[in-house]
C-alpha cells in the first residue's frame, strides 16, 4: 500500500507540473532512414520573442543535467556569436563540444550545428534550428528542428524515437515559467 501512495503522489506532482508548464502543442519524427533523420517540435511560450531568446541561450537554465556528460548543467555553455560553442566544462580541464553556433538572430533564430549525445561518436552530424515568432508581446511560438544526416546500418528509426523524446522533454524545460 505504501508503495501505491508513493507512486500516487508522484503522479499528483507530475500533473501538477504539467498544469504550470506549455509543453511543446506539436512533435512528429518526420522522416528517418539509413543515412538519417528529421524531427520537429512546435511550441508557445509565455514569453516577448526578447525573453524567449535570452532563455534559449542560457541552456544551462533549462538542459536537464541528466542529458550532460558531467552530471551538471550548471557546466553547459552556450556563446551566440560566430562560431560560438555550446559547450561542456568537465573534470580535469577537459571539455565536450556539442554544437557550434552557425546563425544568431536575436529574437528571431538561433542555429547550431553538431551532433548531439552518441549522435557525436557515431559520426553523425546535424542541425539544429530554433525559430522564434511573436503571437502577441509576451507569447512567442517556437519551432524547433533538428535534421541529422550520417550512417546507421540498422537505420536511424529507433534512433530518431529516442531523440525527438529527448529533445521534448528539453523543450518542455525551456518553456517552463524561470524558477
Amino acid at each position: 500500500m505504501n508503495a501505491f501512495l508513493s507512486l500516487a503522489g508522484k503522479l499528483a506532482a507530475a500533473f501538477a507540473l504539467c498544469a504550470c508548464v506549455t509543453l511543446p502543442s506539436r512533435a512528429e519524427v518526420v522522416s528517418s532512414g539509413a543515412n538519417g533523420f528529421a524531427v520537429k517540435h512546435e511550441l508557445r511560450i509565455a514569453r516577448g520573442t526578447a525573453a524567449a531568446y535570452a532563455r534559449l541561450i542560457r541552456i544551462q537554465d533549462w538542459w536537464s543535467s541528466d542529458h550532460t556528460y558531467s552530471g551538471s548543467a550548471a557546466n553547459l555553455s552556450l556563446e551566440a556569436q560566430p562560431g560560438g560553442c555550446w559547450c561542456e566544462k568537465l573534470p580535469a580541464g577537459g571539455f565536450v563540444r556539442h554544437m557550434e553556433v552557425v546563425y544568431a538572430a536575436p529574437g528571431k533564430a538561433l542555429r547550431l550545428a553538431g551532433g548531439l549525445g552518441p549522435l557525436q561518436e557515431m559520426g553523425a552530424s546535424g542541425v539544429l534550428s530554433f525559430r522564434l515568432e511573436a503571437e502577441s508581446a509576451d507569447a512567442t511560438r517556437v519551432t524547433v528542428s533538428y535534421v541529422v544526416s550520417g550512417y546507421a546500418p540498422q537505420g536511424f528509426t529507433e534512433m530518431a524515437r529516442a531523440v525527438d523524446s529527448v529533445l521534448g522533454g528539453q523543450l518542455a524545460r525551456y518553456a517552463a515559467p524561470s524558477p
